[in-house]
């Protein structure tokens, strides 16, 4: 698997169609995430094509929500983005849409497509923590708030374990690697949002008021950054978000 975009075009693609500092921050991490599943995984010398898949897969998702995954292949197409790209980006929305066939078949596809609700969920439950970090997170701790469905409400439990099974692992493997994974990337991570000049209220959780973004959820909504509920403060002494379980946001 290979791309002629090298990062720094993928990361210019991504804030092109995002503006939201919680966007970029995802993007970053899941490719850091992926890049690491690449080396872990045998994949090292794809490790750059993961990344930029990793970066680029939710290229569409603030600007268009309710048709995440289907703008994506034109803006990627004149972005310079090869079929393998569209095809990988695409296939972490299998089940989404009706009109959306590209199916997680590769190795890659199938972590990202486990990976991504997952980041979300772990970043969630950091903020949570003392340290705000996922680097003295336990997988322990991280079961917990899965089982919680009312915590981080919009990441999907359905997805996740579905992604683990596509991938063979326990479920508890799929946390633990993702977990060091995340570990791997957060500084970096943070370090580049803040060259970029890129602030984040209350450490990512945007705490802006946005008309008309909450909907009935219809089937699983796509995107790990759907935890960051734009009109809920998220304390240390909060475990539960503020709304049912039952309401997400169309474009988190």
């Amino acid at each position: 698997m290979h791309t002629e975009l090298t990062r720094e075009k993928a990361i210019q693609l991504l804030r092109e169609y995002n503006k939201e500092p919680f966007h970029i921050r995802h993007g970053l991490t899941v490719g850091g995430v992926l890049k690491w599943y690449a080396n872990e995984l045998g994949y090292g010398e794809e490790a750059d094509f993961w990344e930029i898949c990793g970066i680029l897969h939710d290229i569409d998702f603030e600007q268009y929500p309710e048709e995440h995954c289907l703008v994506a292949p034109r803006l990627l197409k004149e972005g310079g983005a090869e079929d393998e790209v569209i095809h990988a980006v695409c296939c972490h929305c299998y089940g989404h849409h009706e009109g959306l066939t590209a199916k997680p078949e590769h190795e890659m596809e199938k972590v990202l497509y486990a990976s991504d609700e997952l980041t979300g969920l772990i970043w969630a439950a950091a903020k949570m923590r003392p340290s705000k970090s996922t680097k003295d997170m336990e997988v322990s701790s991280l079961k917990k708030k899965f089982k919680d469905k009312r915590f981080a409400a919009g990441c999907s439990r359905e997805i996740i374990s579905q992604g683990a099974e596509q991938l063979g692992w326990e479920l508890s493997k799929l946390m633990e690697m993702t977990i060091l994974a995340m570990r791997s990337c957060e500084d970096p991570v943070n370090a580049e949002m803040e060259a970029m000049g890129l602030e984040e209220e209350n450490g990512g959780v945007k705490q802006k008021r946005t008309a008309g973004r909450f909907r009935k959820e219809t089937g699983p909504l796509r995107g790990g950054m759907a935890f960051y509920l734009r009109d809920h403060s998220v304390g240390e002494a909060d475990d539960h978000l503020a709304f049912p379980a039952d309401l997400s946001l169309a474009d988190a």
